[in-house]
């Protein structure tokens, strides 16, 4: 069959969408914003319930379906109750986006000096927040013929100097486990690792003034930052039935400051 636009629309999909009710300009509010725009029914998961329950209800004025829940991705009892209330107000579930994470407020310490708290806290969100979340999420997808999980990496993974980075490059390899372990029940897996964003919370922890910055212009192969909405094209193909054939993938959208073969 020849291909049609219209693989990329995600009608009568139910997709959650962890961190996307954070800090405003947020690249979890895009993405809930871009899912919608494409047909699905969201829920907007987050920490902080009210930034959830504002974008959800940002996403309903603009005609779409949308529910802010509350949820701890690293507690499995509040992933399980995200998962079951996904169901209960759409039916089911066929897409997981997995953005939540600490990125601002990871310790930057080195690994001589880390504090085990420190690591164990990061990798409790950015690795078994994923984990937690696939597994309250499988069962339906598995139930309702297949589904999509994208697991939100990063640029700094590659390679990974630090806990943040370490934390990321842990998830590219629980992409491409989950990848293989469910492919075969029409669940594919992969990973968006963006660059440098002006998200509020990119901006807080890379502002305009930083020597980074500097450094991304002069070697990164277009752009040096990005918009949140820059994201949401990368997203649209990984879960949508354009993308099908795609799995255990990591797609770099950050103007070409990482290139792999």
């Amino acid at each position: 069959m020849a291909f049609e636009l219209d693989q990329f629309r995600l009608d009568n999909k139910v997709a959650i969408v962890t961190g996307a009710g954070g800090r405003g300009n947020s690249i979890g509010r895009a993405y809930a914003l871009g899912l919608a725009n494409a047909g699905a029914s969201v829920v907007v998961a987050d920490l902080n319930e009210d930034g959830a329950l504002a974008v959800a209800e940002e996403v309903i004025a603009a005609g779409g379906k949308a529910l802010g829940v509350k949820v701890d991705v690293a507690d499995e009892a509040s992933t399980l109750a995200m998962g079951a209330a996904a169901i209960e107000k759409f039916g089911g579930v066929d897409i997981l986006v997995n953005n939540a994470a600490l990125m601002v407020d990871v310790s930057y310490d080195n690994c001589e000096t880390v504090s085990m708290d420190a690591w164990n806290k990061a990798f409790a969100v950015n690795l078994n927040g994923a984990l937690l979340c696939a597994r309250a999420c499988i069962p339906s997808m598995r139930e309702r013929g297949g589904g999509r999980i994208i697991n939100q990496t990063s640029g700094g993974a590659f390679p990974a100097t630090g806990l943040y980075g370490i934390s990321k490059i842990a998830l590219v390899g629980l992409t491409t486990t989950l990848a293989k372990q469910f492919g075969k029940e029409g669940i594919t897996c992969n990973a968006i690792a963006p660059g440098n964003v002006t998200s509020d919370a990119g901006k807080m922890l890379v502002p305009d003034d930083s020597p980074f910055i500097q450094h991304l212009q002069a070697t990164v192969a277009t752009k040096p930052r990005g918009e949140p909405d820059e994201l949401v094209g990368a997203l649209m193909l990984l879960c949508s039935k354009a993308g099908e054939w795609i799995t255990g993938q990591t797609i770099h959208v950050d103007g070409g400051w990482i290139m792999r073969p």
